[in-house]
């Protein structure tokens, strides 16, 4: 930990930041994967993220991004494109991995998805699957035991299997202003600054919150 002006920052490259709780994780300093990046401060509730991405394989060429300030329970799970199997032929069963003799099929035989991708401050809830090419964008909370099969929306709840939109986390006009804002791309100091307004909790106030966000706003519009 670090003290800038009475502000805690907490170091990024601590594996496990909570020492009464090792099995927190912070994901980035722990990847040994070149195909998973991974943001500052976004954490897993264990202590091995990669054993959590399955059917990762560099000759697929995707990648899991992951964005800052991600809340990823314990058994959350993220598989990947290898996990699927060729569906434009009669059988989909894959003979040439078990030697059989015929060769593999193309890339662009096999249903790839693309990228999978988090983005910024979001909560995917305990045992939770992330299936491949999903996009889950920022401020979107996924429940527990759900499974992602499409892309979230920002600042959306979603939950079930497949997971479904449960309702919005705020209004249109809030939502606009926090994704104007992406506090998490701001200096660190900074965001210990703003600390006070982004843990909140009684942000009933709706208006008072929406206007020093605007503020906010307004101040990284005119720097």
């Amino acid at each position: 930990m670090s003290m800038v002006e009475n502000l805690v920052i907490p170091d990024p490259e601590e594996k496990y930041p909570v020492e009464t709780a090792w099995q927190m994780t912070y994901i980035r300093p722990t990847l040994t994967r070149s195909n998973i990046i991974v943001g500052d401060y976004s954490y897993f509730a264990d202590a091995d993220f990669d054993s959590h991405v399955t059917h990762h394989y560099d000759f697929l060429g995707d990648k899991l991004v992951i964005g800052k300030f991600c809340q990823i329970a314990k058994g959350v799970e993220f598989i990947m494109n290898g996990a699927n199997h060729q569906m434009n032929c009669v059988s989909t069963y894959p003979f040439y991995i078990f030697g059989w003799n015929t060769n593999p099929p193309e890339l662009s035989d096999l249903p790839i998805k693309g990228d999978t991708v988090v983005q910024n401050d979001v909560w995917i809830g305990q045992n939770s699957t992330i299936l491949p090419g999903c996009n889950i964008a920022d401020g979107a909370i996924v429940g527990a035991n759900s499974t992602v099969a499409s892309d979230v929306e920002p600042y959306t709840i979603v939950a079930g299997n497949p997971a479904k939109f449960v309702r919005r986390r705020f209004d249109n006009e809030l939502t606009a202003l926090l994704l104007e804002l992406k506090w998490w791309d701001l200096p660190y100091k900074k965001v210990a600054e703003i600390l006070p307004l982004l843990n909140n909790s009684k942000y009933s106030d709706l208006e008072y919150e929406k206007q020093e966000i605007q503020k906010l706003v307004e101040q990284l519009r005119n720097t």
